[in-house]
């Protein structure tokens, strides 16, 4: 057996062990972040979705959304401990706005430690793909899925959220009939209840309806606004910037401690779920389609 056939039945075994074993983390619930993979995955150019495939170990059978949950599955074993700040980022309370210098670090202050950052790095690192085998710095398949999972977290509102609050975490409601918090609510709680009351637990239905808004309905004059990305090591800092927007508008406004959260949230709250559902999927298939692309030697590398 060849080192690559190790490493891939070893990823095998290990992906599969933490799916049964690991404990749940706190992240776009899973359908949010396959819904995002899947989105991107079917905008890819021929070029970069060979590269994808390429990537992804055998037994997905090329399925990014397969694996965009992974990075919540191995954030808490010892070898990943370090990556379990990547996932969000704390702002200042009420400031409403987001500070890459300012906001940017991990609770002992270390920079760049945050989700931004995060896509900023595993962006950098997918770019030395075209290197060849001999570039042993990266492990390019952790690469690709540390930034798929990562463009699902940063487009979730609470995922940059107030730092008091631990991005709504520590706000302790009930969702309809049974006890959640509001970070939960966003994570899952929302799109749970749309699968269940207006798609029959059908992902493939909400998958569709979200596709439609942005290809032909109210979203489809947005969508060529959504890629635009002069850098792309900056632009992370706008989708930053625009979820923690969200979050003081739609998030936090209005909701109390101990409150319940019914009908007229949901309603209100769950167009912008699926807007940000569909913008993290643009966007991430717009970086990987740059990056993996034939126009990969004209990105400036961050120094």
């Amino acid at each position: 057996m060849n080192v690559l056939n190790l490493s891939l039945n070893l990823f095998v075994f290990v992906f599969v062990f933490i799916s049964i074993s690991a404990p749940k983390a706190l992240s776009w619930s899973k359908e949010g972040h396959v819904l995002t993979c899947r989105i991107a995955q079917s905008l890819l150019e021929p070029g970069p979705a060979e590269v994808v495939h390429n990537l992804l170990p055998d037994y997905v059978d090329g399925d990014l959304s397969a694996l965009c949950t992974w990075p919540d599955q191995i954030r808490h074993w010892y070898k990943y401990r370090w990556t379990s700040n990547l996932h969000f980022i704390d702002t200042p309370d009420n400031a409403c706005t987001f500070d890459y210098s300012r906001d940017c670090h991990d609770p002992k202050g270390l920079k760049d430690m945050c989700v931004a950052g995060a896509i900023r790095n595993f962006t950098s690192q997918l770019m030395h793909y075209r290197d060849g085998t001999s570039d042993r710095r990266y492990n390019l398949t952790e690469s690709l899925l540390f930034l798929s999972h990562f463009m699902g977290d940063i487009h979730q509102p609470l995922h940059v959220g107030f730092t008091s609050d631990e991005g709504g975490n520590t706000i302790q409601l009930r969702w309809f009939r049974h006890k959640s918090n509001l970070h939960h609510v966003w994570d899952r709680e929302i799109i749970l209840t749309a699968l269940t009351d207006y798609y029959n637990k059908n992902m493939d239905a909400l998958q569709e309806d979200i596709h439609n808004n942005f290809t032909s309905g109210i979203w489809s004059e947005d969508i060529s606004s959504w890629g635009d990305c002069d850098d792309l090591f900056s632009c992370p800092n706008k989708y930053a910037a625009e979820s923690i927007n969200l979050a003081c508008k739609w998030g936090y406004k209005g909701v109390t401690q101990g409150e319940t959260l019914s009908d007229d949230y949901f309603n209100s709250r769950l167009p912008i779920v699926t807007r940000r559902i569909a913008q993290g999927g643009v966007r991430l298939s717009m970086i990987l389609n740059r990056v993996f692309g034939d126009h990969n030697q004209e990105i400036p590398r961050p120094t």
